[in-house]
């Protein structure tokens, strides 16, 4: 599955981009919100949005909202530094919010199975 994992800090995007590559998926990455949107628009054939909250320019629940006002309904994961249930609330929307820590390496593929058995249910 090709999903678009969006983090202004690389290394941060680039352990994401290693956790999905490892489950056998691809991982396309932009560095920001605006970025992303020109990916999503030239890259039909991506499949998942993983997003950081904290970006400049635009965050990532401002991302997830602009996706869903053009129409755009992929499933989209919100990743965090603080608790995720402030996302959570301010966008109750949202697929699904997860701690971005050291356990992202087993939440992550939870999270994903989670998230694709409701979308595909």
């Amino acid at each position: 599955m090709r999903i678009l994992v969006v983090d202004d800090d690389a290394l941060a995007g680039e352990m994401t981009a290693a956790v999905l590559e490892g489950l056998g998926h691809e991982p396309l990455l932009a560095e920001n919100g605006v970025e992303a949107m020109e990916k999503l628009a030239a890259e039909t054939a991506i499949e998942m949005v993983i997003s950081d909250l904290n970006m400049p320019l635009v965050s990532g629940i401002d991302l997830f909202r602009e996706m869903r006002a053009q129409g755009i309904n992929l499933p989209f994961i919100l990743l965090t530094g603080d608790d995720p249930e402030g996302p959570r609330q301010q966008e109750p929307k949202l697929d699904a919010c997860l701690l971005k820590d050291f356990s992202l390496e087993e939440s992550l593929p939870e999270i994903i199975a989670e998230v694709l058995a409701r979308h595909d249910g």
